[in-house]
């Protein structure tokens, strides 16, 4: 192959590759365009009718619709937070209770599961465990 036919090959793959990726370019960008407007009509369904009654005369833009979502999720995440705070706070509680009992408050459980572990050595009074 002489050097100007090889060049002339070049070129002609290039501008094969170029018109390629020129017809490419308008599908890819379609289907990202399809993939963003049905992310959004998935969130407008998510949002509920109640969300979506705020503006019954117009028609929702899809900026609208992503201001809403951002507005649901940041009161989702401040309940979320508020119930953190809760629990935590109950279990600290729990806790702090739970170390302040003494003997003391175990004296009666104690006393009757005694009675009833004498009670159960007693062959008289006990029947026979069968798991069947």
């Amino acid at each position: 192959m002489t050097p100007l036919i090889l060049f002339s090959h070049v070129i002609s793959c290039l501008m094969t590759l170029f018109f390629f990726l020129q017809l490419r370019k308008p599908l890819v960008e379609k289907l990202r365009r399809e993939r963003i407007n049905s992310s959004i009509e998935q969130l407008k369904s998510l949002l509920g009718p109640d969300f979506l009654k705020q503006q019954p005369d117009s028609k929702l833009e899809k900026a609208d619709i992503l201001e809403m979502t951002v507005c649901v999720l940041r009161r989702l995440q401040q309940q979320h937070h508020q119930q953190r705070r809760l629990l935590n706070h109950v279990n600290k509680l729990q806790s702090s209770s739970d170390n302040n009992l003494t003997e003391a408050d175990f004296s009666p459980l104690s006393s009757t599961v005694q009675t009833s572990i004498t009670k159960d050595k007693n062959p008289d009074n006990s029947a026979l465990w069968r798991p069947w």
